[in-house]
């Protein structure tokens, strides 16, 4: 089985098939599990000083932080599975 990488921007990247939920960071819950993260050294930021419009929920407890927002993540991987891997880094490379 292969890992499959999506582009979150800034060359960073994230392991799609870990991923166990992608969430808006704004509402309060999402914001508590951020700080309990935090605290427990779970975070991984990858906005690179920009605003977190996603938050990744991996399947061994991690956070991801991206500047990217989720509907944008879901298009990546929806657009790397029906094109192929190399089709979403052109698609980043436009973008930013």
């Amino acid at each position: 089985m292969t890992t499959e990488l999506i582009h979150l921007g800034f060359s960073n990247m994230a392991a799609i098939d870990k991923v166990m939920a992608i969430i808006s960071p704004n509402s309060a819950p999402s914001k508590r599990l951020i700080h309990d993260a935090k605290s427990k050294g779970h975070v991984i930021d990858m906005t690179n000083g920009r605003r977190t419009k996603a938050v990744l929920i991996m399947d061994n407890g991690h956070i991801v932080l991206a500047a990217i927002t989720p509907e944008t993540i879901a298009g990546r991987v929806l657009g790397m599975r029906k094109s192929g891997p190399k089709a979403q880094f052109e698609e980043a490379d436009q973008a930013e």
